[in-house]
């Protein structure tokens, strides 16, 4: 892999920092140029570059808070405080960082020249850099993608090279044009629409703050611009303008001469889907007002345009409920209606992708819930309101969440997505006719394609399809733009699928049941004919292929790929023998765990007779022990009682004795003489 390394755009830090502290409007006092930062930054980015410009010059923050009750100026201390032992070499690094993601262009209008120009350069390369005018500034840039990690693609192609700006040289292949103008803040979660040659870009989230801005990439020029947007009053009766709420995870959808922005998450949310249009003719936003039973307020859902109606299905509430649901909009009459399918459908998720397929055939692909991601495919006919679970053929893309689709003709292309540990690096494309996956390209590092959250449209450029994508998230907030160009091949391969795969397994209307016996899945007719697929809706247009390849070379590649099919089959076959082996070890083991369960229970019963029995045996032996109790007592009071008898009779006969001494001392003799 080719080691990177990046030539720096004019001086090293910390003059690099101070430039940049000079730039934002900081003199080098505590309050440098208050008012001004204020008003050329938000508050939250104010009050982070304050800390970040004092960590860096002073240190950590060591004063008290301030006694004052001034909002600003807690806050100023607070951002400082929150920062704690961080290097200054680091907080300069962040400034500079923070400055470039706001105002990307500001060391060049700073100085007002460039000596050195901001490139990346692939050691050991040699990299064509062409010279581009951005910000009034003439500097150079390779039009190649570059990845951390290494990873980096050239958009020289030794078969195919065009020239002039914004041109696409190599097919097949990501590469980053040279855009010019002021481009838009990095995000993601944001929405994307082509409209006559020109991608606009709208919303999204940053650094957790939703935005509701509008940004418009001219794809003839590859020039960015701003829309200064205008909204409407509510109503003649009320002048007031209608709040335009920033939001992220929305869908956007050109229709007619508008972009219609469904769905996403706001900072204050409502309780049903809310729907906005901007008017690309008069430059203003307005709100939709729709008529039924609204969905529920939500984002990370899919749109889908079909004829006149959006097909809405999933997402995530404001309660971070995941959906299944399935609605539609009539444009026409702008009236909400739940779908009451049949058939099993996905479960509930968010940030999946999908697309429709002669005009009938809802596809449903990938998505996450709050513990997995998902790689499964499913299928909506909308004629017959069910749900079905097909069969896919080829190398089946890996589970993914947050990935942008695009359909050009009868193939969907998938780009980016993650499974929370890593970002999707293939871009992949399903033929929708027969259900078959390829890899298109793949990327390295963590480059912007392989992030959440992107957004992807299809343009054309000298008459060619081209997809575009642009901004994501793969740990930190990107605003690239990138193109590929879809060569012959994919269709190429898309027609030589239609010729493999047997009819039963690729018609989307002949979708089969997962379980069905494998064999007659792969199985082809006993004359070895291909049926060839026939598609609702298909356009005439496209026909089978029998461009360039020979009759005898299809024939030895038809023959070729029975071989691999009937390969497999065995395989399957005798995979599917030994899980039937291991099935019948379960059932076995299952029936002598039952019988030892039931041998248990058994023992467990007996077990319970006998302590009933000992409980009700200590019960009467406590009744007996309680009247052994009660008769000890009686008895020691009998005790007492006859004890005290016999000392009373005693007392009297010793009394009685005394009185007959003294008789006789007196000279009175006894009365009688028996008792002496």
């Amino acid at each position: 892999m080719a080691t990177m390394r990046r030539a720096n755009s004019g001086p090293a830090y910390p003059e690099r920092f101070y430039a940049a502290a000079s730039y934002a409007g900081f003199d080098g006092s505590p309050n440098s140029n208050t008012k001004d930062i204020a008003s050329r930054f938000s508050n939250d980015v104010a009050l982070i570059l304050y800390a970040l410009y004092q960590q860096a010059t002073v240190g950590p923050c060591t004063v008290p808070k301030p006694s004052s009750w001034s909002p600003v100026e807690h806050s100023k201390w607070k951002s400082w405080q929150q920062l704690g032992n961080m290097v200054s070499i680091e907080a300069m690094r962040l400034f500079v960082k923070i400055l470039e993601e706001e105002e990307p262009g500001w060391y060049s209008r700073a100085s007002n020249s460039v000596s050195e120009p901001v490139i990346d350069v692939q050691m050991n390369h040699n990299s064509n850099v062409e010279p581009i005018i951005e910000n009034r500034n003439s500097f150079a840039e390779t039009k190649i993608i570059s990845a951390e990690n290494g990873g980096l693609m050239e958009t020289q192609d030794k078969d195919v090279v065009s020239e002039g700006l914004g041109s696409i040289v190599v097919y097949d292949k990501w590469i980053s044009p040279p855009v010019i103008g002021q481009r838009p803040k990095a995000r993601y979660q944001h929405g994307a629409a082509v409209v006559q040659d020109k991608m606009y870009i709208y919303g999204g989230n940053h650094n957790g703050r939703y935005l509701n801005d509008l940004h418009v990439l001219d794809l003839r020029s590859w020039t960015w611009s701003k829309v200064e947007a205008k909204v409407v009053p509510k109503s003649v009766e009320s002048p007031s303008p209608v709040n335009i709420a920033p939001c992220a995870g929305h869908s956007l959808i050109p229709w007619e001469n508008k972009l219609l922005s469904i769905a996403g998450h706001t900072k204050v949310p409502s309780e049903t889907i809310q729907g906005k249009a901007f008017d690309l003719q008069t430059g203003t936003w307005s709100v939709l007002n729709t008529y039924g039973k609204a969905p529920v307020s939500r984002a990370g859902q899919s749109v889908t345009l079909v004829g006149t109606t959006l097909v809405i299905f999933g997402g995530q509430d404001a309660k971070r409920t995941l959906l299944n649901d399935l609605h539609i909009l009539n444009l026409e009459t702008m009236t909400w209606n739940e779908i009451d399918a049949v058939g099993a459908p996905p479960s509930p998720r968010a940030d999946h992708a999908a697309a429709i397929h002669a005009e009938r055939y809802l596809l449903v692909f990938g998505g996450g819930s709050h513990a997995t991601c998902f790689n499964d495919l499913h299928v909506f006919d909308l004629q017959a309101m069910e749900w079905s679970r097909p069969t896919q053929q080829g190398e089946i893309p890996t589970p993914r969440a947050g990935h942008a689709s695009v359909t050009v003709g009868e193939n969907w292309f998938i780009v980016g997505g993650g499974d929370n540990k890593s970002g999707a690096l293939e871009t992949v494309v399903l033929n929708m006719s027969t259900l078959a996956w390829s890899v298109v390209a793949s990327v390295e590092g963590l480059v912007p394609l392989a992030s959440e959250g992107l957004s992807l449209v299809v343009g054309s450029f000298n008459g060619e399809d081209m997809l575009i994508s642009f901004g994501g998230y793969n740990g930190h907030y990107n605003n690239e733009v990138n193109v590929l160009k879809p060569s012959h091949k994919s269709t190429l391969q898309s027609k030589m699928m239609e010729a493999r795969v047997p009819d039963s397994v690729s018609a989307i209307h002949n979708v089969t049941n997962p379980t069905r016996d494998l064999e007659s899945e792969f199985e082809v007719g006993h004359e070895g004919k291909i049926q060839e697929i026939v598609m609702d809706n298909i356009d005439t247009g496209h026909q089978k292929f029998k461009g360039e390849e020979t009759t005898e070379r299809i024939i030895a590649t038809l023959k070729v790929e029975k071989e691999e099919l009937e390969s497999s089959l065995n395989k399957e076959k005798l995979q599917s023998l030994q899980l039937k082996q291991e099935l019948a070890e379960a059932k076995a083991q299952n029936s002598d765990l039952h019988k030892e369960l039931q041998t248990i229970r058994s023992q467990l019963a007996a077990e319970q007779s006998r302590c009933f029995k000992l409980e009700v045996d200590v019960a009467e032996q406590r009744q007996k022990l309680q009247t052994m109790e009660t008769l000890q007592k009686e008895l020691e009071l009998l005790q007492r009682q006859k004890a005290a008898s016999e000392q009373a009779a005693l007392n009297a006969k010793q009394r009685q004795g005394s009185g007959v001494v003294w008789g006789w001392l007196a000279g009175s003799p006894p009365q009688n003489a028996d008792n002496i």
